[in-house]
């Protein structure tokens, strides 16, 4: 009992709390507005699993699949791994601070300053929740490897006799072996199985856990690390996470790796639109008021004698870095590299400020309770902006949508699917035999296909990402009502397109469906051949 009582006091009890009430807000909150965009999009997919998409590698949608079995369509269900999985990322973030030496403060410490983001990534079903989860995965893998490292140098020390005193300046993993706290030799080795799963696993969620390798590889290279290039344990890592990626990689072979001309498309339009000039002040946003103990941590792997068998770890954030300033990214691309130098920040925090006997006890007590006021504050800040909270149109919801734009997207999909339905149900029943409905884009598609049967509509058909290569259904459409669409592509390839409805929301909000495109058209009398038309409406988006 004694030893139960004392876990519950520990670090990594309060880690676990923290992270338990994160899935408890957004289980609270996450059934009110609708599905996102890109959730329907995820949703859709899930519908037709493969080993991979035009938009994204296949882990959004498998969860989405389990997701459906699991809870069917109710929105808070299929928003429940995104959360799970967020949560699980801050108990790794307060293992990684206990790994490095930290104590209860800094376990803690380490796990608020990921809270932030937390909620924000796991209040949607994205393949950013997946994406995030599986660097941090990553990072604690490499701290312990890293922390094996230091055990078998200070066992090699022992071995020949020579004794290392506890000190300020002791590595943690040194200082916890002065007490003869020693393990298996081969430990440090399996965990670069861990760092395997964690690639190949991030290789299925999004595409920029390449940038993390880079880090890591250059990590290994500029740090005695380089060692375990001779064993096979590293090597078992790296074959782990090629077979993992394989199917993936093997998909995209038979589809003309599709996913990097989206890729490339993408990425020119964020240039060209702007989106990415403001990477470097885009960290301060992700970071907020945690931003000086990412700074911490990054000089403490880089400046401290007592970092320096971490400096792996700041590898894996500044080459990453200097990628995305190169290549010009979006500044939450980088969002997953901090949470191992929250953990680095936190225990050199904790450690220069131990509250011991000695001098200016009191400043050093109101400085870290200082730290979590600030953390504190971001965390109230980040729910009232990324939780689904505010009543829509009220001045608290039109504020947090400007800072966070899914919240119009997330509004008024039902009476969109209505409005089809009613142009629909205008149609002729002889003519909607050979009818279709062709939607604009992924979130259209997804509405339609979610909300559209217990309307009486068929599957519908879209030209966007992977919606196009599954092709227009068993016969060529006669009649198509359009949504999503200008007419001028239309009327290229139709004699008559009318003006059947057109979208709406019973809230008014102004979102991409009321403003852009938002006629449906009714277009009839087919001009040309229907693959040419086909070919044209596809799109990446």
């Amino acid at each position: 009992m004694e030893g139960k009582r004392k876990w519950w006091k520990s670090g990594m009890a309060a880690v676990l709390g923290i992270a338990a009430a994160t899935v408890l807000v957004h289980l609270a909150v996450g059934w009110r507005y609708g599905f996102d965009r890109d959730e329907l999009m995820a949703l859709e997919d899930a519908r037709h699993l493969a080993w991979g998409y035009v938009q994204y590698p296949p882990m959004t949608a498998f969860f989405g699949w389990v997701a459906l079995k699991l809870f069917g369509t109710s929105l808070g269900g299929f928003r429940f791994f995104a959360a799970l999985v967020q949560a699980l990322a801050l108990l790794l973030v307060g293992m990684m601070a206990e790994e490095l030496g930290g104590e209860k403060w800094a376990q803690t410490t380490a796990a608020l300053a990921g809270v932030p983001f937390c909620l924000g990534a796991g209040a949607l079903m994205q393949y950013i929740s997946f994406d995030y989860v599986c660097w941090v995965v990553v990072a604690w893998g490499m701290v312990k490897v890293a922390a094996e490292e230091v055990n078998l140098r200070f066992r090699s020390r022992l071995a020949r006799g020579e004794w290392l005193g506890a000190s300020e300046n002791t590595p943690a993993a040194e200082r916890r072996n002065t007490k003869f706290e020693t393990r298996n030799t081969t430990e440090g080795g399996v965990w670069w199985v861990v760092v395997g799963a964690g690639i190949g696993l991030g290789m299925l969620a999004k595409y920029t856990m390449g940038l993390l390798v880079a880090g890591v590889v250059v990590g290994v290279l500029a740090t005695p690390l380089r060692r375990h290039l001779r064993s096979g344990w590293l090597w078992a890592g790296v074959a782990l996470s090629l077979a993992i990626f394989f199917p993936n990689f093997l998909w995209e072979w038979r589809h003309g790796f599709v996913s990097a001309d989206f890729l490339r498309f993408l990425h020119e339009r964020d240039v060209r639109e702007g989106v990415t000039k403001g990477f470097l002040v885009g960290q301060l946003e992700v970071t907020m008021l945690a931003t000086p103990l990412a700074a911490v941590g990054l000089w403490f792997c880089f400046g401290r004698e007592e970092g320096k068998p971490y400096r792996v770890l700041g590898w894996m954030y500044v080459v990453p870095l200097a990628l995305l300033v190169v290549f010009q990214g979006r500044e939450y691309y980088l969002a997953p590299a901090y949470p191992l130098l929250y953990a680095a920040g936190a225990v050199w925090v904790e450690r220069k400020w131990r509250i011991e006997n000695g001098k200016n006890i009191g400043a050093k007590r109101w400085l870290r309770r200082g730290i979590w006021v600030a953390l504190a504050v971001d965390v109230v800040v980040a729910a009232g902006v990324a939780l689904p909270i505010a009543p829509v149109n009220s001045r608290w919801w039109k504020m947090a949508a400007k800072v966070d734009t899914v919240f119009p997207e997330e509004i008024g999909w039902e009476e969109f699917t209505q409005s089809v339905a009613e142009v629909w149900g205008r149609l002729p029943e002889s003519e909607r035999v050979r009818a279709a409905i062709l939607a604009g884009n992924y979130g259209e598609i997804g509405a339609l296909n979610l909300y559209g049967e217990r309307l009486g509509l068929p599957r519908a058909i879209s030209g966007v990402d992977s919606s196009w290569e599954r092709g227009y259904g068993a016969y060529v459409p006669e009649t198509l009502v359009v949504v999503g669409y200008p007419r001028e592509l239309l009327e290229n390839y139709f004699a008559s397109c009318e003006v059947g409805g057109r979208v709406w929301n019973k809230y008014g909000v102004a979102n991409e469906e009321t403003v852009e495109d938002p006629e449906i058209f009714v277009c009839r009398g087919r001009k040309g051949n229907w693959e040419e038309f086909w070919k044209a409406v596809r799109k990446y988006a």
